[in-house]
């Protein structure tokens, strides 16, 4: 038989923990995004947010905190109490940063928990139209008969744009040579221009300068044919079934947050990622929907250590 006095202490503790899920959230939040306003992040961020403001009856500020690759704005939400007020966007720098940085102040994966996978979009491999080179067999066979003289751009060292190209160095057995640049637009220009050969960057990026004509994409690295490009076969169609490579932005809360709020958050978000007036903004731009449970994005930032060790540990990749 329970006591008097520990029915009682239950008692006070359901009370507690109900209440607080009923007054969640009683102030303003914020949305810590750790790359410059403008970015795809920035964008999703803001248009999410509103939508989810309306939904629980606070503001919620989008901070930007850019900054060392995204890891400054990062160990700051990283850092935060974890009570649900400070939330961050992660993106598909946080498990490459794990594996690159050995002296990083904090963990990207294991110091936060998922609220939601908002969304993934594709990278596209595109060539510039002076390149004879129209299909991914044709670059590979370009690329066998003129070993070391290839090369391909990134928007800098460590990012997924570099573990795409490593990845096609990888599992295409070809001898290719990484140029990186500050950022993707200066890389874009050279690549129009022919100084690079090739580069892998996400579909929001490259969509203008594919439909200008001024690069030609090849072939696009999720599982499935992007919407905004049908008619652009997949790396798996073209005969590379493991390099597979997305873009993606997601919310986390520090490790430590209530599973009750992780829960209300993710509902509110979810809510907000499938209005037909934000799933239609985000599919035209090049983006999926995903809306994923807290416990399905945790298991997806896992599996994204998992897949970029190996090609990180080939081609000896530290940034420390």
């Amino acid at each position: 038989m329970y006591s008097k006095k520990l029915v009682a202490l239950l008692s006070a503790l359901m009370f507690f923990t109900l209440s607080h899920a009923q007054t969640f959230p009683s102030k303003p939040l914020k949305i810590i995004v750790p790359y410059p306003p403008g970015q795809a992040s920035d964008q999703i961020s803001r248009m999410v947010a509103d939508k989810v403001s309306q939904a629980v009856g606070q503001p919620i500020i989008v901070e930007n905190k850019p900054g060392a690759g995204g890891n400054l704005g990062t160990e700051i939400g990283a850092k935060s109490p974890a009570d649900g007020y400070v939330m961050t966007i992660g993106t598909a720098a946080l498990p490459i940063s794990k594996l690159v940085y050995k002296k990083l102040n904090f963990d990207p994966i294991n110091d936060f928990s998922g609220i939601t996978l908002m969304t993934t979009m594709p990278l596209v491999l595109v060539v510039p139209p002076a390149l004879k080179v129209n299909t991914v067999a044709e670059l590979v066979e370009y690329a066998k008969n003129n070993p070391g003289k290839v090369n391909f751009a990134s928007s800098g060292t460590g990012t997924s744009h570099q573990l795409a190209g490593e990845m096609f160095k990888q599992y295409a057995n070809v001898d290719i040579t990484h140029v990186p640049y500050k950022g993707s637009p200066p890389a874009h220009v050279d690549l129009m221009g022919g100084s690079v050969d090739l580069m892998f960057d996400n579909i929001v990026a490259v969509g203008p300068h594919i439909k200008s004509g001024k690069l030609k994409a090849l072939a696009v690295t999720s599982k499935t044919r992007s919407p905004v490009l049908p008619s652009i076969p997949t790396m798996l169609e073209s005969g590379y079934p493991k390099i597979e490579a997305v873009a993606w932005f997601g919310v986390l809360v520090p490790k430590g947050t209530p599973k009750n709020i992780i829960n209300l958050l993710n509902k509110e978000f979810v809510a907000a990622l499938t209005t037909p007036e934000i799933k239609n903004k985000l599919q035209e731009s090049g983006a999926q929907v995903v809306a994923s449970t807290p416990e399905e994005f945790d298991a997806f930032m896992q599996n994204e250590v998992n897949k970029w060790s190996g090609v990180i540990n080939t081609a000896k990749i530290s940034l420390d």
